[in-house]
């Protein structure tokens, strides 16, 4: 008998003894008419008698523990390794080096293709660039950020991530490689949303600010916000004075920070001298040809 219920229970991928118990009837049955079980007399009766408690005993003195299910574990996770852990400095000074996160936009519900919301933030400066797209499939992830960093007048130094699967992708790590100024790729320490402070204020300032927490699960809602991002990009970048954090101090066990005088990540980036003579010329000029009230 014990032989026949290892059998079943392997034929059943290893269900728990209260679901195996009242099934062993018709599963012996059966596996006997497809010749894949042979049963001395009497036992096909024992079978149909024993309780949830003996079918557990015996299952746990055959395999002595339950085999868990593997995880698959897939290529995201092999890329992820590659990926050092680390936190863009606070005082960091020079442009490029981008904190980024996807905003799902589901509303109440959790599945199927929704808007997400790519944004990126400078720490150096401030500039934020944010793209919508439909799903988080690798296309939807590389049009994205095709689309923030062809707007950006920086290129990307280093770009910082969290741990999402998304950003994982060997076909990712292939976009990253052929761009002609390859960044530097890092990501979160698990469970230290700390590590990505500026993206995660924006993503509450700028995208849930503006767009609160409904559903959006359309073509034309991810249209429509790509059209409404392009005109934040103006507003917040060349009209948003922000603060940056000048110095941190500690005074006992509390912490004193010291913030400089605020500006815009636009007069930041002049400032910090990353911008080309005509860069700065077409930006001044899109900004004074721009009404922000």
């Amino acid at each position: 008998m014990n032989d026949a219920l290892g059998v079943l229970s392997e034929a059943s991928n290893h269900i728990s003894a209260v679901r195996l118990q009242p099934n062993l009837g018709w599963m012996t049955q059966h596996l006997v008419d497809i010749g894949e079980l042979t049963l001395k007399p009497g036992v096909k009766e024992l079978l149909e008698q024993i309780s949830v408690a003996t079918v557990r005993r015996i299952l746990q003195r055959i395999h002595q523990y339950r085999p868990r299910r593997r995880r698959a574990s897939g290529f995201s996770n092999d890329v992820r390794n590659l990926i050092p852990m680390r936190r863009i400095d606070w005082n960091t000074r020079t442009p490029g080096h981008f904190e980024v996160e996807l905003v799902f936009h589901c509303g109440p519900l959790s599945s199927g293709d929704l808007v997400y919301s790519l944004v990126m933030v400078d720490v150096a400066t401030g500039w934020c660039e944010c793209a919508a797209m439909l799903g988080k499939s690798y296309r939807g992830m590389r049009d994205a950020f095709q689309r923030c960093l062809t707007r950006c007048p920086v290129p990307a130094r280093e770009v910082h991530t969290d741990n999402g699967s998304e950003f994982f992708s060997g076909y990712l790590l292939t976009f990253w490689g052929e761009r002609s100024h390859v960044p530097e790729l890092s990501r979160s320490r698990p469970y230290r949303q700390n590590d990505n402070r500026y993206v995660k204020h924006r993503n509450g300032a700028l995208v849930r600010a503006w767009l609160g927490h409904d559903c959006l699960d359309t073509t034309q809602q991810t249209i429509a916000l790509n059209r409404f991002y392009t005109q934040l990009w103006l507003y917040f970048d060349f009209f948003q004075p922000v603060q940056h954090l000048a110095q941190k101090r500690w005074t006992g066990h509390r912490a004193v920070r010291v913030h400089d005088t605020a500006r815009t990540p636009f007069d930041r980036m002049v400032e910090a001298g990353a911008l080309s003579a005509d860069q700065t010329a077409a930006l001044t000029k899109l900004r004074d040809s721009c009404n922000f009230c």
